[in-house]
């Protein structure tokens, strides 16, 4: 008798496994960044602060991945899940109750929130969708995300915050840079999944790129944000923020160089748990940089 109910709730469990909550903790280097905006923390809100995480990474990016795997059927790993379990109609309608869910919870903020979210979903559904399937153009993908995931969400925290959508160019600097940071990182997620992805015919930017070519093109644009967020902090006279991001991307770049001499050396190096280390780390170690940066804003303003 259990064992009967077990099997008929598993599929659920199995929906709730491939909405990949915890791969969410990937995309808040983000979120912290546009907390840690000068105009953010001049008018911060604790509540707001937490609707918008909960918007974001216990509803909106698990719609998007639970979406994503339910048009993809994956077999093989896929981030954040070593072992995909097997997709059901149960996931879809566990996707349509993420997506409901996070526009009535940013409507508690407000409708221009609300839109925003709105506007995200539609996005990452046309990415999965066969009809469009974005996903199959690797450059035209790869800017999409990286708008969508970045400045996108970057000037939606904003606009939560100061309730405007005028926003200043202090502001706009950072969002493009958060941006470029994700247009580095998107590739790198993408690198051990070349045969599932060639077997689907979709040509990501990582394909396009080949595998040593992933881990260069992600190197030189990561250099370039670098270049750009260090500038735009000097520019305003934030020297702590410097400080902080050149010393806590440390973590990065070390286990980054281990990984390609790993790699010269095995080829078999390039694999899921590899590149889900190298996503762990650097997202905690952005994570933990922006985090410090709005710590530092707030004592600041005191």
């Amino acid at each position: 008798m259990l064992s009967n109910k077990n099997n008929r709730h598993q599929p659920w469990f199995n929906a709730l496994a491939l909405m990949r909550i915890p791969f969410s903790v990937f995309l808040m280097p983000v979120y912290w960044f546009a907390l840690s905006d000068k105009y953010v923390i001049a008018h911060f809100e604790i509540i707001k602060a937490i609707i918008v995480f909960v918007v974001l990474h216990i509803l909106v990016y698990p719609a998007s991945n639970g979406y994503n795997s339910y048009c993809d059927k994956d077999e093989d790993s896929v981030g954040g899940l070593a072992k995909p379990p097997k997709v059901t109609k149960e996931l879809l309608l566990v996707v349509c109750m993420f997506d409901l869910a996070s526009v009535l919870l940013a409507l508690a903020i407000s409708w221009q929130f609300a839109l925003m979210v709105f506007v995200y979903l539609m996005v990452s559904k046309a990415y999965s969708y066969d009809k469009i399937r974005l996903k199959k153009y690797p450059i035209i993908s790869s800017i999409i995300v990286a708008v969508f995931q970045g400045a996108w969400v970057y000037l939606s925290i904003i606009q939560v915050f100061t309730n405007s959508f005028k926003f200043d160019n202090y502001s706009l600097i950072f969002a493009v840079v958060s941006s470029i940071f994700l247009l580095g990182s998107y590739p790198i997620t993408q690198i051990y999944q070349h045969q599932s992805d060639k077997k689907r015919g979709d040509k990501t930017l990582s394909i396009v790129l080949g595998l040593w070519g992933t881990f260069v093109f992600s190197g030189v644009v990561f250099f370039i944000a670098t270049i750009i967020y260090v500038l735009a902090n000097y520019k305003y006279g934030q020297y702590f923020q410097i400080g902080t991001y050149l010393i806590f991307t440390g973590p990065i770049l070390w286990y980054l160089t281990n990984w390609i001499k790993n790699a010269q050396k095995d080829i078999s190096q390039i694999n899921h748990q590899n590149t889900m280390t190298m996503n762990k780390i650097s997202s905690l170690s952005m994570s933990f940089i922006f985090f410090v940066n709005m710590l530092y804003g707030f004592w600041i303003m005191q």
